[in-house]
């Protein structure tokens, strides 16, 4: 499999990411930290899923599109509590945006009959 901007840019945010919370106060490791950690995680598995759906890949790749709505609202959160400061958020956000352009542009490319329509 031929590595896509999709995941290379996936991969280099979960890098920052756990970099990121391993920082997080103890409390807040096991509540915002893991929430955003397991929404990356989750959306990259999802990724990898949709390289292999088949018929299915427009279904895979809408799960993760609202899986990475879930990461967004996360880091929106960990920002608003203090726990990201501005400009580290304005850096995720940012990489958040690209991953995303890339998701829709990996969504527009489907045939309608990889689509399912």
């Amino acid at each position: 499999m031929q590595q896509s901007p999709i995941f290379s840019k996936t991969y280099d945010f979960i890098l920052w990411l756990l970099h990121h919370t391993e920082k997080f106060p103890k409390h807040e490791r096991f509540r915002m930290a893991r929430r955003l950690e397991d929404s990356a995680f989750e959306f990259y598995e999802l990724l990898i899923r949709a390289t292999r759906a088949g018929r299915r890949k427009q279904a895979v790749l809408l799960d993760a599109d609202l899986t990475l709505d879930k990461l967004r609202l996360y880091l929106r959160l960990s920002h608003a509590r203090g726990l990201t400061t501005h400009r580290q958020y304005e850096h995720a956000a940012a990489l958040l945006v690209e991953i995303g352009a890339l998701l829709g542009g990996w969504l527009n490319t489907l045939s309608p009959a990889q689509a399912g329509r």
